[in-house]
């Protein structure tokens, strides 16, 4: 079974992308749409609440639940796995373990890691590798084209099978000795194909992780060789060092403009410079993002603008939580220069800026919202559902924003 965790609780996203996976490898798939970012207390009871539901439904084999998450999902799940000692793996995409924790020896279960080129947490999953290794944790990590995401359907399925070669390898369920070659071969591909390519230092961290999983399988000893001479090249020491360098550049992008951003400045005149100062720091940093042709310079700016919008989006919705509208105004504004075309990020501005009294603001806020919503159906739907917006439901400029022009 596989009970994936989304952070924004759609549970049909994660379903989707392995229905095609588990048909084929023989895995129950659940999710919950009342699993989701926020207070730890309803996420734990969503996710009791979908495990009873399917153990009323169908007989699962207790030793093979995997969880999966994504962003905040995995983190929860990884959270889950650690309390409970009783998970078979964790699928982590797009973040690490909770918190910030880092692995435990006391329990140690199967990771498989994804994420995605553009991912401003690519930094975070690439350091876990070491981590677990460290702590003795069978683990797995798969990095493909994207952003901040779910990783698509053909990763999961290679997670799914990962999972099963773990048990067959912990004879948590009988070795298959064709499925066990043809996933071999299928790892061994992908790691030449790295070679071919140049990416020589893909092409290292596949052949170490094929000689971890598949030892006492099959024989890795040729595997295991080539990950070793990889090791020493030169090519694969200058690759990871120029990795090294992309996350320092992008710790030093985010961290300048977070330190003035969280941390209010004493004096109302003081505060505006400084807003000002940062508007034009976000402006030039997500230029850079936009328009730089060379890809290993686009994707440290790509990656560090979206670590400056997850950061401003948080401690946004924690303060609107607070009903500290001003704050959360402020935030707000702030995202929305970070991704100006973001639906979400206009929403969000013009429910704090309802909230906080800001009515013709409010509604300015409503129509960059609707003109940036790729689905206007679905923009209304919210709109009619969203309480916020309840004093200003029979203004003439309200009922203009369900036109579509």
């Amino acid at each position: 079974m596989v009970l994936s965790s989304d952070p924004g609780g759609r549970g049909n996203v994660p379903l989707e992308l392995q229905k095609a996976a588990a048909e084929r490898l023989g895995y129950v798939l659940a999710a919950s749409n009342n699993s989701r970012n926020g207070p730890s207390k309803p996420r734990f009871e969503a996710t009791e609440a979908t495990l009873t539901d399917v153990q009323t439904r169908v007989s699962i084999d207790s030793r093979r639940v995997v969880l999966a998450g994504f962003s905040g999902g995995a983190r929860f799940s990884s959270q889950i796995a650690s309390m409970c000692k009783c998970s078979a793996g964790v699928l982590l995409s797009g973040a690490g373990f909770s918190n910030g924790r880092t692995p435990s020896p006391d329990v140690v279960f199967p990771v498989f890691s994804t994420v995605g080129t553009l991912d401003f947490n690519y930094r975070e999953v690439i350091f876990l590798q070491g981590l677990l290794a460290k702590d003795g944790y069978p683990h797995w990590l798969r990095v493909f084209d994207g952003k901040h995401q779910w990783p698509p359907a053909e990763v999961m399925e290679e997670a799914l099978a990962w999972f099963r070669i773990q048990a067959m390898k912990t004879e948590r369920e009988p070795r298959e000795p064709h499925f066990i070659d043809a996933e071999f071969s299928k790892a061994q591909a992908r790691a030449q194909g790295f070679e071919r390519s140049g990416d020589m230092l893909e092409a290292w961290r596949e052949y170490t992780q094929i000689a971890a999983a598949y030892d006492s399988l099959v024989d890795v000893n040729v595997i295991r060789a080539r990950a070793e001479a990889l090791g020493k090249d030169k090519t694969v020491r200058e690759a990871a060092k120029r990795e090294e360098n992309e996350f320092r550049e992008q710790q030093q992008l985010t961290s300048g403009i977070s330190a003035r951003l969280l941390v209010p400045t004493q004096g109302f005149d003081a505060q505006q410079e400084t807003d000002r100062e940062l508007h034009d720091q976000i402006a030039r940093l997500r230029q850079n993002a936009e328009q730089e042709n060379r890809p290993e310079r686009a994707r440290v700016f790509q990656r560090a603008l979206g670590e400056v919008f997850v950061m401003i989006t948080e401690s946004a919705n924690s303060l609107l939580e607070q009903k500290d509208f001003s704050a959360a105004i402020r935030l707000y504004e702030f995202a929305t220069d970070v991704a100006p075309k973001s639906e979400w990020a206009w929403e969000q501005l013009a429910t704090a800026r309802a909230l906080g009294g800001q009515r013709k603001d409010a509604i300015a806020a409503l129509r960059r919202a609707r003109d940036v919503a790729p689905d206007k159906g679905s923009f209304a739907k919210w709109l009619q559902s969203e309480p916020a917006f309840d004093p200003f439901r029979s203004l003439p400029e309200f009922k203009t924003l369900f036109s579509s022009d």
